[in-house]
């Protein structure tokens, strides 16, 4: 009777052990999904952080990249000196004449005369222009007016165009062209297309008082003598 028992009890057992073995069992595919659902998102979580990291780039403002400056070479030359005009006091200068003699504005006090800026001997326009000053000095002379020119020429090119066209007014070498810049009459110049600094040819009447009386830039050679002198007769 008490093994029959025992054995019923023991009959019991088996069952439980059983169904905990399949319940085991069963959980086994649920840890195995987990686990597969683990895999596939480390496979997906560099995809999405691509995702997110284009949206981030597509929302950041647009740098725009900065022009490239251009070198000092590539900037176009400007004038230095200061672009004087009627009013203004005339600068200084102590500069050699075709003679290679010292003239300045010092001994010039008490005289008006007219100081007109070319760019070089012996060209067709310069020639043009000194011969017209030539043709009318006694007009100027009778006015009491000195003329004077200036490029930056040396005193021995001036002494031959002088003999050469028989100019009987005073020609100032201009070399480093401190006068030309202070007057702005050394500037950028424009031919062809080519720009380079020149002499802009100009000039300016200043009166016995070292004051600009009148100022003419960019001069076109006919026509302009009879202009300086009509003003100089003005000065009274």
């Amino acid at each position: 009777m008490a093994a029959k028992k025992k054995a019923q009890r023991a009959g019991s057992v088996a069952p439980r052990a059983r169904s905990s073995a399949a319940s085991k069992g069963a959980s086994a595919p649920r840890g195995s999904a987990k686990g597969g659902k683990k895999k596939a998102t480390a496979r997906t979580e560099p995809a999405r952080r691509s995702v997110i990291r284009a949206a981030t780039q597509a929302a950041a403002p647009t740098r725009v990249a900065a022009p490239a400056r251009k070198s000092a070479a590539a900037q176009p030359a400007r004038s230095p000196g200061i672009v004087l005009g009627e009013g203004d006091e005339a600068p200084g200068f102590a500069l050699p004449d075709q003679g290679g003699a010292q003239v300045s504005s010092g001994a010039l006090a008490g005289q008006p005369y007219v100081l007109y800026f070319y760019p070089k001997n012996d060209t067709p326009g310069c020639t043009t222009e000194a011969c017209a000053f030539r043709d009318a000095l006694p007009a100027f002379e009778e006015l009491g007016v000195r003329v004077i020119g200036v490029s930056p020429d040396s005193s021995a090119s001036h002494e031959r165009f002088r003999a050469k066209y028989e100019l009987p007014f005073t020609l100032l070498s201009d070399a480093d062209k401190q006068l030309s810049t202070a007057y702005g009459a050394w500037a950028l110049k424009k031919n062809y297309g080519r720009e380079y600094m020149g002499v802009v040819r100009s000039t300016f009447l200043v009166d016995a008082k070292g004051v600009i009386r009148n100022a003419w830039r960019g001069v076109k050679v006919n026509g302009h003598v009879e202009k300086v002198q009509a003003a100089a007769a003005a000065l009274g």
